[in-house]
């Protein structure tokens, strides 16, 4: 019994055999709205998350986490003002990462580059439900929302106590969008 799950494709895993993990260490930022832990991961269905396990989605851009955020919220009929959000800056060590640097990285692996950027994760999620499943710890992948990279940590393969949080400050969602245009 799968609990819901598919079936993991036996191509892609294939696929993923062939890839070098690396090591990652360097600075990430994550934005977390209010009253969430800056590492509390994320079960929810998202682009690399079937949803079966947490992850926690941080960008190597401190605009790539606000801008990744701020797509969210901006899809709501009001865009919710009263919502106080957090960018932290994340000290990250992981050891068996795959990068994937560009989104041609991704053609192979069925990603459709023409239609990265809309929510249209089935793929997506594919890839990270696979990975995950192999023993990796995240993937570095393309930003769908800013020129940039964003990491994705699958929170039960990552050591926690090797991520320092460095830095916090809070966003002003109305100067950034200003910014970003």
């Amino acid at each position: 019994m799968t609990g819901g799950r598919r079936a993991r494709d036996h191509q892609l895993l294939d696929a993923l055999g062939t890839l070098e993990p690396e090591p990652f260490e360097g600075s990430v930022w994550r934005a977390v709205r209010d009253g969430r832990r800056p590492l509390e991961g994320s079960s929810a269905r998202g682009r690399w998350s079937p949803g079966h396990f947490d992850v926690a989605y941080t960008s190597l851009e401190p605009d790539g986490a606000r801008a990744e955020v701020y797509f969210h919220l901006s899809r709501q009929p009001v865009f919710p003002s009263r919502l106080r959000y957090w960018l932290y800056e994340l000290s990250v060590k992981t050891k068996e990462t795959l990068r994937f640097a560009n989104i041609k990285a991704l053609l192979e692996l069925g990603i459709e580059e023409a239609r990265y950027r809309e929510v249209l994760y089935d793929r997506t999620q594919a890839i990270g439900d696979a990975a995950q499943f192999m023993g990796f710890d995240g993937l570095i992948v393309p930003s769908a929302r800013w020129d940039c990279l964003n990491l994705v940590l699958f929170i039960d393969s990552v050591d926690l106590d090797e991520i320092d949080i460095e830095e916090k400050a809070a966003i002003d969602w109305e100067a950034w969008r200003d910014k970003a245009r």
